[in-house]
């Protein structure tokens, strides 16, 4: 399942909720809908790596307190949504296996690969260095990408540190 329809399966049931009497907290209702522009923004820029990272967060937020309030009123229906969700998840896991890699030119066909657009964000410099530390390969592309490749695990471990390098550099060190 794709992350809009996890979203609309979360909406739905945070719409049970305040048909049943609950009041969603803003903060609730905020992250449902920063989720929502997130996943418009990966579909449209697939290659937005922290894009991911942040969907992902807003959505366990929205979930965590969807499900935990559900319990409280009634917990068969938080089972019952606690499926619905867990149908999302059985979905998206099988597309992922069946998602064949797009093939590019230059990189091994045994291996993953993540296109990062260089700017004053990501600085070449420290997008190398990072390449390096991961034990990755890359290429510079002429449309001001970098091609990062190697084996899923590391660019697992690239992703997460580049999301945690350039979120702390973007907030000013916070």
């Amino acid at each position: 399942m794709s992350y809009e329809e996890k979203w609309k399966v979360l909406a739905d049931l945070l719409i049970e909720l305040q048909k049943r009497g609950e009041k969603i907290p803003a903060e609730v209702m905020n992250d449902l809908r920063s989720a929502k522009t997130i996943i418009q923004v990966l579909k449209a820029d697939p290659t937005h790596v922290e894009s991911i990272s942040r969907i992902d967060t807003y959505m366990r937020s929205v979930e965590s307190y969807a499900i935990f309030t559900a319990e409280k009123l009634e917990p068969e229906i938080a089972e019952e949504w606690l499926k619905k969700l867990k149908e999302t998840k059985k979905v998206k896991d099988k597309e992922k296996r069946e998602a064949v890699p797009r093939f590019i030119l230059g990189v091994p066909r045994d291996k993953r690969w993540i296109r990062i657009q260089i700017s004053e964000d990501t600085p070449q410099e420290d997008v190398k260095k990072l390449v390096k530390e991961s034990q990755l390969s890359h290429k510079m592309q002429k449309n001001g990408y970098m091609l990062v490749y190697g084996n899923e695990e590391n660019i697992k471990s690239f992703v997460k540190r580049m999301t945690e390098q350039f979120r702390v550099s973007r907030n000013g060190g916070n």
